[in-house]
């Protein structure tokens, strides 16, 4: 298990997209990758306003949020397909979505995302475009990460 703030930042960084994982009305796991930006223990997310996932996350706004990064196979003998295994480094973060409707709340965490992406966080964003994109965050309550092979 891996504890460290630097360590848990280092591997979510790393990662491109992160897989959102809730439960639908009828009980059911439904799990979609995302892009995201993190920042003081807290995962930021957007999407369209409407749709499946919305209406899910509404619904029951606890989350689980899988990140993966460094992904690299290895072997002991080319022959001994059990020999085979794969290194990765992982992240864990559970909580609850929490829907953001200020627009300047809106515009700073769009910028958290970018980012991520861009290692920008400086861009304008019009008004329409700002209030037609549902922005979430999720606060870490739990937290567990992992490597393995490295």
């Amino acid at each position: 298990m891996i504890s460290l703030p630097d360590t848990i930042e280092e591997i979510i960084s790393g990662c491109e997209v992160c897989y959102v994982g809730m439960v639908d009305p009828e009980h059911k796991p439904y799990t979609l990758p995302f892009n995201f930006g993190y920042a003081d223990e807290t995962v930021y997310l957007h999407s369209a306003p409407t749709g499946r996932k919305i209406e899910v996350l509404r619904n029951n706004p606890n989350v689980c949020i899988a990140f993966s990064t460094a992904h690299e196979l290895y072997k002991q003998s080319e022959q001994v397909a059990c020999s085979y295994g794969m290194k990765y480094k992982s992240v864990l973060i559970s909580g609850k979505v929490e829907f953001v409707e200020d627009f300047d709340e809106k515009v700073r965490i769009l910028n958290i995302i970018m980012r991520q992406y861009t290692q920008r966080d400086d861009f304008n964003y019009n008004a329409p475009a700002v209030k037609n994109v549902a922005v979430m965050k999720v606060r870490a309550v739990k937290t567990e990460a992992k490597a393995f092979g490295y």
